[in-house]
């Protein structure tokens, strides 16, 4: 067996595969449920239910670890998301409206991007030690930028293309299910031939052996250390607000956001068809969201973390504003409209910088590998907990006065900001040199 391989062999497309799953079961079934009908409070619920393994995924990371090559992890990992993804377009439920939620296939369905959603969480963990195990730290080094470009390619095709082409099949057929059922095989197609195609092209590390079992008791050991010294550390109760809290706002507006972009000019969206939201959140809104990422990253290394804090808070914030513009005109100009999304995304992806820099420096120290790994996960709880109810609120206000609930949202974000304490030097270039 080859033990080494070609990073451009499996690289790009390992991190496609990572991203894909994420985006079809956090964002797809979003507006494929919205798309079927489903009211927003039923809609907000169960699909924010689906973040939950990526809450929880720290509790079984050491054990992907320590049982079994990475490799069969990511192998039996993606061959689980496809069946699964393939099982989809055959069990979608034939109702529409608040009746959805009622028929038995409705649970089939979400039972199968549970599914999805727990491979996926298990894949990330197997995937990004893999891609540690199969290069030298020169190449991991190189290939930093290639894994997240395809990571975000993903989120494009995931977002943009495939809820295009939905629209396009809607249009077509006339049968929003047969579009959805069409679509949710092509995008199963595409990850059965990349399973397929990583059986042969992932390396054979000498890394990547089977842990040994006198190990066991001795991750055991350290897992329950691992919880211990983090909820031991300084500062905790304030870090914890900040990881739950900074990103409040967003939290509430991106689960309302495609549906806000679907709806009726009556029940107070915009109107837009599915093909439009596609281009328009999953292309122009991805972008802005990348680039406003790649900037953040440049100011914050100039800056540092104490420094970037305030502008990014506010960044992230006041962007939000763009929303209750247009809830309170509902423009008929999907131009003046992507300009807003992309404002949004813009300002989002600036001001998550600071949130990420922020959980690189309080995972510092002892276990650092696993406290970043916990971090992540009250990051992902930051954003299942508003989504849980964030339907149920837009039913109650609708939608201007929901927006302008997100606006008052903000003054969570500015609190855990201001109260927060961290190193002024940490973050800027010289001191990571």
């Amino acid at each position: 067996m080859k033990e080494y391989r070609n990073p451009w062999l499996w690289v790009p497309t390992l991190y496609f595969a990572e991203g894909l799953p994420y985006f079809i079961v956090n964002n797809i079934s979003v507006v494929m449920f919205k798309n079927m009908g489903m009211p927003n409070g039923a809609l907000s619920l169960y699909t924010s239910m689906l973040y939950l393994p990526w809450v929880i995924k720290p509790l079984w990371s050491p054990f992907v670890d320590i049982l079994g090559k990475k490799r069969r992890w990511i192998l039996a990992m993606q061959f689980l998301m496809t069946i699964s993804m393939l099982a989809l377009p055959f069990l979608l439920p034939s109702a529409s409206g608040s009746a959805i939620a009622s028929s038995p296939l409705f649970f089939v369905t979400l039972s199968l991007f549970w599914v999805t959603a727990f491979a996926s969480a298990t894949h990330d963990i197997a995937a990004d030690g893999f891609y540690m195990l199969g290069m030298n730290s020169n190449k991991q080094a190189e290939f930093v930028g290639i894994r997240s470009t395809f990571y975000r390619l993903s989120s494009i095709f995931g977002q943009g293309v495939l809820v295009a082409l939905a629209g396009f099949l809607e249009t077509g057929t006339g049968d929003v299910h047969m579009a959805w059922k069409i679509t949710l095989l092509v995008s199963a197609t595409i990850f059965a031939a990349v399973t397929i195609y990583h059986a042969w092209s992932l390396p054979f590390p000498e890394a990547d052996r089977h842990a040994d079992t006198g190990n066991v008791k001795d991750v055991f050991r350290d897992f329950v250390r691992t919880f211990v010294t983090f909820f031991k550390k300084k500062d905790i109760l304030m870090a914890m607000m900040f990881m739950l809290l900074y990103r409040l706002p967003e939290a509430f507006l991106v689960k309302m956001m495609n549906p806000f972009m679907l709806d009726s000019l009556e029940d107070g969206g915009l109107a837009m068809s599915t093909e439009s939201v596609g281009l328009i959140y999953g292309t122009i809104g991805v972008g802005a969201l990348t680039a406003g990422g790649i900037l953040g990253g440049v100011a914050a290394s100039k800056w540092g973390l104490k420094k970037s804090l305030w502008p990014m808070a506010s960044s992230l914030a006041l962007p939000c504003l763009s929303f209750v513009f247009l809830a309170v005109f509902q423009p008929e100009n999907q131009w003046v409209t992507g300009a807003c999304v992309a404002l949004d995304q813009f300002g989002y992806g600036f001001g998550f910088t600071a949130y990420m820099l922020y959980l690189i420096y309080f995972s510092d120290g002892e276990f650092r590998t696993a406290h970043y790994s916990l971090c992540t996960a009250f990051m992902a709880l930051g954003m299942m907990l508003p989504g849980l109810v964030a339907g149920y609120v837009q039913e109650y206000l609708g939608y201007t006065h929901f927006f302008v609930f997100i606006m008052i949202c903000c003054l969570a974000t500015v609190l855990v900001t201001g109260l927060l304490k961290v190193e002024p030097e940490f973050g800027k270039k010289q001191s990571i040199e």
